[in-house]
């Protein structure tokens, strides 16, 4: 069934709660690579409650189930089965503390037409319980496939094109095989295109695939270790389009470009050469 834009633009999704403690915390930063080698007192700080801090991409974790909540948005029938990670926007707006609540309200902001699919954008604020302040803002472009040619806008031509010259920083990040396994886990994920053999078969992989967010988080660790001195909490935001697939057990290779605002950056898998995050920035405090 066709997406009814007009009803769809705008609509609100009904509001949530979410809470996290120390061992949520951990279990993220173990889910996207964070604690190798774990003797290492800068991997430590995700892993280990002594001196913990988060990793953060952490931000993306409380909104995820409302937004899977689209497919109850009427004038939105699509089926989930058929559905990709487009993009992410993740903006932190304060320190992450190690445990805490947030109230969550969303809404559907735009609905692009893609063609072969349509490109649905939910934005999602998480506000700490305690203050109203906000903590996180996630935008994410949901892909519908086969829900295109309706004729509406295309949508915003991608931005953040990294320059045409040598990166500033190249950093290696290596996935442990049973990576996918992990951030599920860590993330409420469990879609079984990330576990199970003959899913991913059915779906068209030779073998299941990393979570897109489990990439986010991976190369967001490797930006705050490796470019921002193993500080988070410099992180303002985060984006990135995804473009491919990563297999467990794959290196991805993040090259770095220094901008006014922070850092231009692409992500590749070693050997395979193919780009999996593009159009991605990390944006910084003053």
């Amino acid at each position: 069934m066709p997406i009814d834009v007009g009803r769809v633009i705008g609509a609100e999704l009904p509001a949530t709660r979410f809470s996290w403690s120390e061992d949520d915390l951990i279990l993220y930063g173990l889910g996207v690579g964070a604690g190798n080698p774990p003797q290492d007192p800068a991997q430590l700080k995700y892993v280990y409650e002594s001196g913990l801090v988060a990793v953060p991409s952490f931000g993306t974790i409380p909104p995820f189930a409302m937004m899977m909540g689209i497919s109850a948005v009427e004038g939105l029938d699509v089926d989930l089965m058929q559905i990709l990670h487009g993009d992410q926007r993740l903006e932190v707006h304060a320190p992450i503390p190690v445990s805490g609540s947030v109230s969550q309200t969303g809404r559907i902001v735009d609905v692009y037409d893609k063609g072969r699919g349509a490109l649905i954008v939910v934005e999602v604020v998480s506000s700490l319980l305690d203050s109203g302040e906000p903590l996180f803002t996630n935008r994410s472009g949901i892909y519908a496939r086969g829900e295109g040619g309706f004729g509406g806008p295309s949508g915003p031509p991608p931005a953040n094109q990294a320059p045409d010259r040598a990166p500033d920083v190249v950093v290696q990040s290596v996935t442990l095989p049973q990576q996918a396994l992990l951030y599920r886990m860590s993330s409420g994920d469990k879609n079984p295109l990330h576990a199970d053999p003959e899913f991913a078969a059915l779906a068209g992989f030779e073998r299941p695939i990393l979570h897109g967010l489990c990439t986010f988080g991976t190369v967001a660790l490797a930006a705050v270790e490796s470019v921002l001195g193993g500080v988070p909490a410099r992180v303002a935001s985060i984006e990135a389009r995804f473009t491919g697939h990563v297999f467990p057990g794959e290196s991805l290779v993040t090259s770095f470009w220094e901008s006014d605002s922070g850092y231009l950056l692409s992500t590749v898998v070693e050997g395979r050469d193919k780009t999996v995050l593009a159009n991605a920035a990390i944006g910084l405090r003053p």
